[in-house]
């Protein structure tokens, strides 16, 4: 399962996305996030859904990889799930009722919306990852925080703090299943016994990774020094970002989605 993670990773392509401003991608992912949570309604949800699916139809990503990045956070979405559809009350009787649970229908739908949220979420977050590199992505950042600077913010390094953090998912995630295998090698139960024996059994597992952690936190440190590195002071890029006309379009369509989602939840919430 921790294979199919896929969030960080960055898939190289010549598509329309990958070509894009990062930070307009930034800014409309931004917006888009605000969107899922405004439009709480079945038609909003429905043209992100689209609007999503377009844009990775788009950028060429096989809508399977979505899937495996997905497949992991299931309990969580699960989770939520249950926890509307046991605790949202209604105004009409319920249509389960057992012991101190009751199931009205107000819990089954904003069980679904909440789930959809979540995977939309999900989908739409990485695939600002998956279409930009961790470099470019580092100085989109930079340069949307740059106005923070004049109140002495270090913009620079949070910038790269935050690329760092998210660069090293993947390498995590892959250093914690070659853990995983080798201490199942060794004879540990993992994938057995009750949930007090699983969580003790990833004691063997979390201290070697955070070893490792601590160590490739270390090497990459020391890299940079070894090369110079002094934050963003005096600071070149090799390359300048620039905007296009695509990149316009592309933000005046975003924005004509995003305004038909937000007049639904009025549609919607006027109707109700």
């Amino acid at each position: 399962m921790l294979r199919d993670i896929t969030i960080g990773q960055h898939f190289p392509g010549n598509s329309i996305l990958h070509t894009m401003d990062p930070r307009v991608k930034l800014l409309l992912t931004i917006a888009y996030i605000v969107m899922l949570f405004v439009g709480s309604n079945p038609a909003g949800l429905v043209i992100s859904i689209v609007f999503l699916t377009v844009l990775y139809l788009v950028a060429k990503i096989p809508l399977k990889i979505v899937g495996k990045s997905i497949k992991p956070i299931l309990p969580i979405i699960l989770f939520t799930a249950v926890l509307n559809l046991f605790f949202m009350t209604g105004t009409s009787e319920p249509l389960v009722s057992w012991w101190i649970l009751k199931i009205y229908k107000e819990g089954i739908y904003y069980a679904v919306i909440m789930a959809v949220r979540i995977i939309c979420l999900i989908a739409g977050t990485s695939l600002l990852t998956y279409t930009t590199s961790p470099i470019v992505l580092t100085d989109a950042i930079e340069q949307l925080l740059h106005p923070l600077a004049k109140l002495h913010l270090p913009v620079h390094e949070l910038a790269m703090m935050m690329t760092i953090a998210l660069r090293f998912i993947p390498t995590l995630i892959e250093e914690t299943d070659k853990i995983m295998n080798a201490q199942k090698a060794r004879g540990a139960q993992l994938d057995s016994g009750n949930l007090r024996q699983r969580v003790k059994a990833l004691i063997p597992v979390l201290i070697p990774l955070f070893i490792s952690a601590f160590r490739r936190a270390d090497e990459l440190a020391m890299a940079m020094e070894c090369r110079c590195y002094h934050g963003g002071e005096g600071r070149t890029r090799l390359k300048q970002l620039h905007m296009h006309r695509s990149d316009i379009l592309i933000a005046v369509v975003a924005v004509l989605v995003f305004v038909v989602i937000g007049m639904s939840n009025l549609f919607f919430a006027r109707i109700g």
